[in-house]
């Protein structure tokens, strides 16, 4: 028995959009959650055109010039913009008949890739029983046939299951969202040794210890502390009849722990080092999980990524700038202040789900307005903008 994948209506008709607009062939990523009975496919969204194929309107011929590192790239973008619990589920092709045979090889080859580049940047390790399924999603632009299959992303000699691609309204008009506020206190020695004080490749060590410990936190839902294996909405009232996109909130609080157990060993190392990173501030973490008797733990793993990534993917985003601003080989050893960017939040229709972005302190508006349209396909009014943050973070 294969998969199935419940997906919001409205893409049904944003692919047949694309299917009549772009010629020979379109590709893209599908956004959505995956949980152990079935997964969710929230959002569908085309592969950014390059610079050239803009501007003389061309459209490539065949599937040997699907652009892999172009497709990729725009998969690492897109997953920095997923609040926790969401993620890339897959990717889909629109193509003329006289590609379609040679689309699920394309395909195949663009889920393992995109995998791949997502998966090196993760600091936290899938769980044991986590879904490793990923959607090929494949339509004919003439006759409008879907055919969705799936490829297990942990075996790389896997072959396509049948899946089964069920429209549903209001999908996730009612899912739950979980919030907590983290403060930061990271504190990164840099060794002596280390060649040219490598910040970025020390930055990821250093945050590479502080996941583990929020993997090891516990977290209270709403003031208790719930077994993981218990329903997430137990003893809460239902929200009746309402598929308007109302969200239902749990606030949540992580509890770090101050030092190991007696259990541990703990053994000290000194290091010779020439000067440290430090990282503070207090950092708005937020999942969303499906309503269809979700568990704690699920919703907690959801959360506990959230919080990783949304610092490590800051990180990089600032790194990538001083890149860009200061040049690679600015050597500095002065005591230097970067202000990470804030993190903000953007509905989506007729869904109680936000997505996620960064800005840094002097973006105007009308940038991530482009980058939305960019990168999700998606147009957003100024003042659906919603900043989450103090900017002292």
């Amino acid at each position: 028995m294969g998969r199935t994948y419940f997906v919001e209506e409205a893409i049904g008709q944003y692919l047949s959009d694309l299917s009549t607009k772009l010629k020979p062939y379109v590709t893209g990523l599908l956004i959505g959650q995956c949980s152990p009975q079935k997964d969710y496919v929230i959002r569908a969204v085309r592969t950014p055109p390059k610079e050239e194929q803009k501007e003389d309107n061309i459209s490539p011929s065949n599937l040997a010039s699907i652009d892999e590192e172009w497709i990729t790239t725009h998969a690492s973008q897109v997953s920095r913009m997923l609040p926790g619990g969401l993620l890339v589920l897959g990717v889909f092709i629109i193509a003329t008949p006289e590609l379609s045979k040679d689309s699920q090889n394309a395909l195949r080859k663009l889920i393992f890739s995109v995998e791949k580049s997502l998966t090196k940047r993760r600091l936290w390790k899938p769980a044991e029983e986590e879904v490793s399924d990923r959607a090929a999603l494949q339509i004919c632009s003439a006759t409008k046939k879907v055919v969705c299959r799936t490829y297990d992303v942990q075996d790389p000699k896997s072959s396509a299951k049948p899946a089964d691609w069920k429209y549903q309204s209001a999908l996730s008009a009612s899912w739950l969202a979980l919030d907590c506020t983290v403060n930061v206190n990271i504190h990164i020695p840099l060794l002596a040794t280390s060649p040219n004080h490598d910040l970025e490749k020390n930055t990821k060590n250093g945050l590479n210890r502080w996941s583990k410990q929020i993997e090891d936190s516990v977290f209270l839902i709403n003031g208790q502390v719930k077994d993981g294996d218990t329903e997430l909405l137990e003893g809460q009232k239902k929200l009746r009849g309402n598929t308007q996109s109302s969200t239902q909130f749990s606030d949540v609080k992580v509890l770090t722990q101050l030092s190991q157990g007696s259990s541990h060993r703990s053994t000290a190392t000194v290091q010779v080092c020439s000067a440290s990173i430090n990282l503070k501030g207090a950092v708005k973490c937020r999942a969303y999980i499906h309503n269809n008797k979700p568990k704690v733990k699920e919703a907690v793993q959801a959360l506990k990524r959230d919080i990783i990534n949304t610092l490590s993917d800051r990180c990089e985003i600032l790194f990538e700038d001083l890149i860009i601003n200061e040049g690679p080989h600015k050597k500095s050893f002065e005591r230097e202040y970067h202000v990470l960017p804030q993190r903000l939040f953007v509905p989506v229709a007729g869904s109680s789900v936000m997505l996620s972005d960064y800005k840094f302190g002097d973006e105007a508006a009308g940038e991530i307005q482009e980058r939305f349209v960019e990168m999700l396909d998606q147009s957003v009014q100024a003042e659906d903008i919603h900043i989450a943050e103090e900017i002292n973070t």
